[in-house]
């Protein structure tokens, strides 16, 4: 009896010990803009600390009515940080870089915008709108830029986004003339599928 015992406690904690290390599930999110749609799959097993500092942003509803304020085609699409008269929105405090984690600054992955201070990141990211290795860990100054997710679906509204004229104003260089705002960015439920219609 007590060995039955014992192989039952050891196959749970067998079991328990697998269930923990599993990696995470990828959590997917809806980005509303006025040029489109962009569907984006995060990924909270590489990027934890990363994942979990965005989607506080977007279940608070921080991103809905900011803009994409830095669009430069062939490099990058910039927001989540401004209003559309260029304010700054106050955030929370900063989040530990993550760029150590194998994933790539290439075509089509988000990434977290930071200054010179490897750890300044708060609320802002970009999409990668061309493959940008200088990005990678560990970069020029031994860190990089986190990548902590990848758009699945919504290229072609990247592509829009990138493609449209830009100006200084405000001290602020590649700003885009007609402002391209967030509407919205939600959480997508896990038993709900891809938006077939994005591309």
């Amino acid at each position: 009896m007590k060995q039955i015992l014992l192989r039952l406690l050891l196959a749970t904690t067998l079991a328990f010990g697998l269930l923990s290390t599993a990696a995470a599930e990828p959590v997917r999110v809806l980005m509303k803009t006025s040029l489109g749609d962009i569907e984006l799959e995060l990924d909270p097993d590489k990027t934890p600390k990363t994942v979990e500092n965005f989607l506080r942003y977007v279940d608070e509803g921080f991103y809905n009515g900011t803009v994409f304020h830095r669009v430069i085609n062939g490099f990058m699409i910039q927001g989540g940080g401004f209003t559309p008269d260029l304010q700054k929105k106050r955030t929370h405090a900063s989040v530990v870089n993550e760029a150590k984690n194998g994933l790539k600054n290439k075509r089509g992955s988000i990434a977290m915008a930071r200054t010179s201070d490897p750890h300044s990141a708060t609320a802002q990211f970009f999409i990668n709108h061309a493959d940008n290795d200088s990005l990678d860990y560990p970069s020029r100054d031994g860190w990089g830029y986190t990548v902590f997710g990848q758009v699945t679906k919504g290229m072609a509204t990247v592509d829009k986004i990138a493609d449209v004229y830009t100006h200084t104003t405000r001290g602020m260089r590649n700003v885009p003339e007609k402002a391209v705002i967030i509407e919205s960015i939600t959480r997508i439920p896990s038993d709900k599928p891809a938006n077939s219609k994005l591309k």
